[in-house]
């Protein structure tokens, strides 16, 4: 198990975040007709980028263990045991991946938080 480095990290964060901002761009404009000709409630843009953002990571890597922005750099996510995470470690990191301070842990952990915290490793396939 080789582990990724920082910038295929960085590769990983910029093209899962530009395809979460369209997905969740396209269901805000969506929700937004609704809530005007309809009158149902309206939800501010970042309801939907923080839900699709959760959706997003727990679905692709509860399934294939990797992302397309990971796909894309040919890397996946493993558990401490170098197979594929379970679904409670997948909820994990993309519970923690909500919060803003989660990359600020790498200096100090070597890793980012959401790692660190689920038990899991970005590698090389």
């Amino acid at each position: 198990m080789i582990k990724v480095g920082i910038g295929t990290r960085v590769l990983n964060f910029i093209v899962d975040t530009l395809v979460i901002f369209g997905l969740s761009y396209a269901a805000y404009k969506t929700w937004s007709f609704y809530a005007y000709y309809w009158h149902i409630v309206y939800f501010p843009f970042y309801y939907f980028f923080w839900f699709t953002l959760f959706v997003y990571y727990s679905f692709f890597e509860s399934i294939f263990a990797r992302t397309p922005g990971k796909w894309l750099s040919l890397s996946k996510v493993v558990g401490s045991n170098g197979k594929k995470p379970s679904f409670l470690q997948v909820l994990l990191r993309s519970l923690v991946r909500l919060t803003v301070i989660d990359c600020f842990f790498i200096p100090f952990l070597d890793k980012t938080l959401h790692d660190y915290i689920s038990r899991t490793e970005v590698v090389e396939v």
